[in-house]
């Protein structure tokens, strides 16, 4: 297999689960067992998987995958990734959702235009950021809310943020003062000077 074209990840091999090939999988679908619907399964070098058995385990599922039939074949496979065709998901997700693949690449614009790109979506637990880097300044990560990215638009290839509710831009009630970038110097930890405090 060649390699894919627009790759989704769909889940992660983890550790092997019993003597006889079978894994335990972590998979990034709506419905877990719902893995086995996509087809095979590929890996970044391009290596196939095709699921002859899938079940529920706590918040994994256990698969056992064509080919690997003991633990040690199991072992191997520990932590690799695996992927889809972008061209092989449905389409017809609500209308605020969004699959990564299609957000990456987009430009981010506010009501002045276009202010950067977004360049990955993460997600480390408390809901997908967007990772967005700005025309002349390194990357920032803006919370993907209603409220900081109140449009998405695939079809015409933009994002648009609240600079305020984004974090782009401070708030003139927290406190600093227009045109200061807020550093208070008598307000550094306290500690011995040697050691950056103010003792």
């Amino acid at each position: 297999m060649s390699k894919l074209e627009n790759p989704v990840q769909m889940a992660v091999i983890g550790a092997a689960h019993g003597i006889k090939g079978e894994l335990r999988v972590k998979t990034f679908t709506g419905d877990p067992l719902a893995l086995a619907d996509y087809g095979p399964l590929f890996a970044k070098d391009g290596r196939a998987f095709q699921i002859t058995d899938i079940r529920p385990a706590g918040t994994v599922v256990v698969v056992r995958f064509k080919g690997v039939n003991d633990r040690n074949a199991a072992e191997a496979l520990a932590g690799t990734e695996l992927f889809v065709d972008r061209s092989v998901l449905p389409d017809d997700g609500e209308e605020d959702e969004f699959y990564h693949a299609d957000l990456i690449g987009l430009e981010v614009r506010d009501d002045t235009g276009v202010i950067g790109k977004v360049v990955a979506v993460h997600n480390f637990g408390g809901g997908d950021i967007l990772d967005v880097t700005l025309a002349g300044r390194k990357g920032v990560l803006i919370p993907f809310t209603q409220a900081a990215v109140p449009h998405v638009s695939i079809a015409d290839g933009f994002v648009e943020v609240d600079p305020l509710a984004a974090g782009l831009v401070e708030d003139e009630e927290d406190g600093a003062a227009p045109g200061r970038s807020g550093f208070d110097p008598k307000g550094r930890p306290r500690g011995p000077k040697d050691a950056g405090g103010n003792r």
